[in-house]
């Protein structure tokens, strides 16, 4: 039995209204958005799939990839039909490709506009 279920995957960015953004465009939904206080908080219900949310780090360090000396910590895998297409799309919003070289591989990698890895997986 599982002690607790996953409600949200949260993404600590410079800008939270722009990440979700790209994310909406990427995935579908529409971005919502809180404040409190000083805090920007920004939710993107996934159609189908995990909600992301994104929050205000004004002090935010992209993670390094690939790097022997520094964690990427986490990273999505987003299954799409046609990688090409995909690749297009993604970089078109923004993103930039980190190790998609390998045409036979059945994923390429890229960061998003703040830096997170991510990685477009052939279903």
């Amino acid at each position: 039995m599982a002690l607790a279920k996953l409600g949200v995957v949260v993404l600590d960015c410079p800008d939270p209204h722009a990440l979700a953004g790209f994310y909406a465009e990427v995935l579908g939904g529409t971005p919502t958005v809180e404040t409190d206080g000083d805090d920007v908080w920004v939710d993107l219900k996934v159609p189908g799939g995990t909600p992301l949310a994104f929050q205000a780090a004004p002090g935010h360090v992209p993670p390094q990839w690939p790097s022997s000396d520094g964690s990427q910590q986490f990273h999505l895998d987003l299954v799409v039909d046609d990688l090409d297409e995909a690749e297009k799309g993604v970089l078109a919003l923004g993103a930039k490709a980190l190790d998609a070289e390998d045409r036979k591989r059945s994923f390429r990698v890229y960061a998003d506009p703040a830096g997170h890895p991510f990685c477009l997986c052939a279903c």
